[in-house]
């Protein structure tokens, strides 16, 4: 297809895109395919890319943290499409690429933590599985990257219904420079940066493909050993890098390995034909907050990566590119990172709106309106630390966590959106007494 034909189907689909979204709502949902002339499908690209430990407070564009990056390429997305402003995760990585593959919250996947609960088992079904089951062989699908779902067994992956899978197998690596690099199976020691040569898999995988592809990119970085990346990939300056000074001040190296996430995106992105990457949805999404040590005000080291408290579990979520029409706009809806599996469905053409625990928020990228959700929540199970176990969940302004050790914590969100003060340390008002009861209510039917 020659560039103009492009362009042209491109104008005829954004518009029977917005036409079919304005008219449909969540609950009665109308498919692409319903509405489309013969000989045309709507089958975009789809590029799902994973920060690893990287929180709201390390994101541009949030309004969060006196440090913050240098990112013109996630800028640009922001600029062009949509900024989800409420998205919650689970507070450590493994339990929430399992709700993202599996549209499952932890409590129904297994996967809880990073530990001995943290094996996501053979017989889940993948988003990828599911787009074959639902579409054939419409899409292809590739996984590049942290893995970190199933321990030591190296061709779990694929056993999933994943096409092509190049990356880490384990949750962290000891050095940036050298790592067990595992392709479909085999295993080999890589020497080459991790950042770099994960970006250089996804170009040559996306740059093979002749038909629909979905490509989830799942970086390393900035997960620790903190460390200085390349020079060019980061803003920070002449930075000493040897541990002991990175140890006392870790922050500007956390910084530029977001950074080197950020170039390795706009590589990428250059990387792809211009009419491949007009058909590509682009979406970026951190798998948890920011961890302790470098996490920032109003968060505190003590309520970040690992915990129930926004500081552990509120993510950054970018969508843009094909379909979103809504540029440089915010959404304040409730998102849950298991909600991805259903969105990714109906952008690939499945036309159910809900799968499992996971609600499609795809008519938002079009659609200045209300997301699918009343409610999220999130939980963990700390065998290390009993005493952060437990669970939470919240409306649109109240947001309730219950411990394991049976101890309880309420708080306001409109009025105090880090959490200061524990109303179950004063007398409720017949309101906040309402919305407890109806947060412990919808706890039983999702536990």
């Amino acid at each position: 297809m020659n560039y103009i034909k492009f362009k042209f189907r491109k104008s005829l689909l954004g518009m029977l895109l917005s036409l079919s979204l304005a008219c449909s709502k969540t609950e009665d949902y109308t498919s692409m395919e319903e509405i489309m002339p013969e000989g045309l499908s709507l089958s975009p690209n789809i590029l799902l890319v994973i920060a690893d430990d990287m929180g709201v407070d390390a994101t541009p564009g949030y309004g969060l943290g006196t440090v913050q990056p240098y990112m013109p390429n996630l800028t640009q997305l922001q600029a062009n499409g949509v900024t989800y402003e409420n998205v919650w995760s689970a507070p450590t990585c493994a339990p929430t690429r399992a709700s993202i593959i599996t549209g499952k919250y932890g409590i129904n996947n297994g996967v809880l933590n990073t530990s001995s609960a943290g094996t996501l088992i053979e017989t889940e079904t993948t988003i990828q599985a599911y787009l074959y089951e639902q579409l054939g062989n419409k899409y292809v699908n590739a996984l590049i990257g942290k893995w970190h779902l199933s321990n030591n067994e190296y061709n779990r992956p694929n056993e999933m219904g994943i096409d092509h899978y190049a990356g880490l197998i384990p949750g962290t690596i000891k050095d940036y420079n050298q790592w067990e690099l595992t392709i479909n199976g085999k295993t080999i020691t890589s020497e080459e940066y991790i950042t770099t040569q994960l970006t250089d898999l996804a170009i040559e995988w996306v740059n093979a493909q002749e038909k629909p592809w979905f490509c989830w990119l799942a970086y390393t970085a900035p997960h620790s050993p903190f460390h200085l990346p390349p020079n060019e990939m980061h803003s920070q300056g002449n930075l000493v890098d040897d541990i002991a000074t990175i140890e006392v001040n870790p922050r500007p190296y956390y910084m530029g390995m977001i950074e080197s996430i950020d170039y390795e995106i706009g590589r990428l992105l250059s990387q792809i034909p211009k009419a491949e990457q007009e058909n590509t949805v682009v979406i970026f999404v951190g798998d948890n907050g920011t961890p302790g040590s470098v996490i920032q005000s109003p968060f505190l080291s003590n309520r970040s990566k690992g915990s129930l408290y926004q500081g552990g579990i509120h993510v950054p979520l970018v969508v843009s590119g094909f379909g979103v029409s809504r540029k440089g706009q915010r959404d304040n809806s409730l998102i849950h990172t298991a909600d991805l599996f259903a969105t990714i469905a109906q952008i690939a053409g499945v036309e159910t709106p809900q799968y499992e625990d996971s609600k499609s928020f795809y008519y938002t990228f079009t659609d200045e309106v209300p997301g699918p959700r009343n409610y999220n929540y999130s939980e963990i199970l700390d065998f290390q630390k009993p005493a952060k176990s437990g669970y939470t969940l919240r409306n649109k302004r109240h947001k309730l966590i219950v411990l394991d050790n049976g101890s309880s914590r309420f708080y306001d969100l409109e009025v105090d959106p880090y959490e200061q003060n524990n109303l179950m340390n004063q007398d409720l008002s017949t309101d906040q007494q309402i919305a407890l009861e109806q947060l412990q209510a919808q706890a039983l039917i999702i536990r």
